[in-house]
């Protein structure tokens, strides 16, 4: 993909799945992808449990619903956001303006750090709160390993959105304006015939 702007193919050329696939930040975000629907699923599937004693479902994370609520939340968000990057990925290499691509890389860098810090919040927040909660209440533990596996997957959430960031931010580092104008509009253009 040489002589692109901002990491993609000469606008109007024709989508490569193999290429795409190989691509660092395109594997990163299918990652970051699969990490979210970890942490989501855990949650739905084995976060909230109740006693024999009462009716009403109780979250794992130390009876509290904020906690449940926030890792589901910030689960499926980060599971969409990273499919509608996947989708501006494959829609990039039609972009032909290089103000347009350069915004597209900007929004990247920032949803990357962005999320990168939801998931730092929730990783501490999921962390906290299971270390509080009182093994009384739910003496056979269920639910524990769901609650490992959200936290864990929370954590490498954390790395995999960090290093997107900077994957992106690099890419944006590489090509400067001037550069790229340069290799749009050569300063010895071929005459007409």
């Amino acid at each position: 993909m040489e002589g692109g702007a901002y990491g993609a193919g000469k606008a109007g050329g024709a989508f490569d799945p193999q290429t795409f696939i190989r691509q660092p930040h395109t594997v990163l975000r299918m990652v970051s992808w699969v990490f979210s629907i970890v942490v989501f699923g855990c949650i739905i599937n084995e976060g909230y449990i109740n006693t024999a004693s009462e009716e009403e479902e109780y979250c794992i994370f130390n009876r509290n619903h904020s906690a449940c609520t926030y890792g589901v939340t910030v689960g499926v968000l980060a599971f969409l956001t990273c499919t509608l990057y996947l989708a501006i990925d494959i829609h990039f290499p039609q972009i032909s303006s290089v103000k347009d691509r350069k915004k597209t890389v900007i929004s990247d860098v920032a949803v990357s750090g962005l999320w990168s810090f939801f998931w730092f919040v929730g990783f501490c927040f999921l962390a906290n709160q299971w270390q509080m909660s009182d093994s009384k209440i739910n003496p056979l533990m269920e639910g524990a390993d769901a609650a490992r596996a959200a936290i864990a997957f929370s954590f490498f959430s954390i790395i995999t959105w960090a290093i997107l960031a900077v994957l992106r931010l690099q890419h944006l580092k590489e090509i400067t304006f001037q550069e790229e104008y340069s290799r749009l509009f050569p300063p010895n253009p071929q005459p007409f015939p």
